[in-house]
């Protein structure tokens, strides 16, 4: 997909990554809609603020019609409670899906046939090393990206058909607010991570694994787990 003259639409677009895709967008010649739930948080020069709320269907379906001429919806925002999926509060798990799986879910949903209507283009979503890697202690955070990356392969073939290619980012540590407690010489540039997601947009790669621990992760999918410890 050419991003020079496409029309983005980023949730998340106020900070962290979604900070970076949206200005590596305006930079690349794209007309970028920077969505939020607090557009007004929104300070970068050449984008256009947008209220957009991926936990509520309302707000989606309102930035789906202001942002009518959409062909790239990159589905960025997204939460991580730190809750586990036994002892941690059922609410954080509920909150954490809601956020990374269907909202996710619901952007697409309203955005599909925008996009479709202007002739086809492209979503991309932000997912993590952790679709592929379930630690314990963030077991929900793991299971709402694994969702999503279920979401994003089974949305990939459902809507080629209709012009829209779906693309999936894989990444571990990045260098935002999330990873804050994490050591830096563990994180990777945010902005680096734009850029390869950005790229993998324009080449067509359905999947787009832009850290060494996240390939090394992926590379070991097909490894027998563990035993249980007695």
């Amino acid at each position: 997909m050419e991003l020079k003259n496409a029309v983005a639409v980023v949730t998340g677009a106020n900070r962290g990554l979604g900070r970076h895709l949206a200005a590596q967008l305006a930079e690349r010649g794209a007309k970028v809609y920077a969505a939020a739930r607090r557009p007004q948080s929104v300070d970068l020069p050449g984008v256009i603020p947008l209220l957009l709320d991926v936990t509520d269907a309302e707000s989606i379906r309102t930035a789906a019609g202001i942002a009518s001429d959409t062909t790239l919806l990159i589905n960025n925002a997204g939460i991580s409670t730190g809750a586990t999926l036994i002892a941690g509060d059922v609410n954080e798990v509920r909150r954490e899906m809601e956020t990374n799986f269907y909202g996710p879910l619901a952007a697409t949903r309203a955005f599909a046939p925008v996009i479709e209507g202007n002739g086809g283009g492209a979503i991309l979503n932000v997912l993590s090393v952790l679709s592929w890697l379930h630690p314990a202690g963030l077991g929900s955070y793991a299971a709402s990206k694994a969702a999503a990356w279920a979401l994003s392969d089974a949305t990939r073939e459902e809507l080629a058909p209709r012009g829209i290619t779906v693309s999936a980012l894989h990444v571990g540590y990045m260098d935002t607010d999330m990873a804050a407690d994490v050591p830096a010489d563990q994180k990777i540039s945010a902005a680096d991570v734009a850029a390869q997601a950005l790229s993998g947009i324009e080449t067509g790669l359905p999947e787009i694994v832009a850290d060494e621990l996240t390939r090394q992760v992926k590379q070991g999918l097909a490894a027998a787990p563990r035993p249980n410890a007695a």
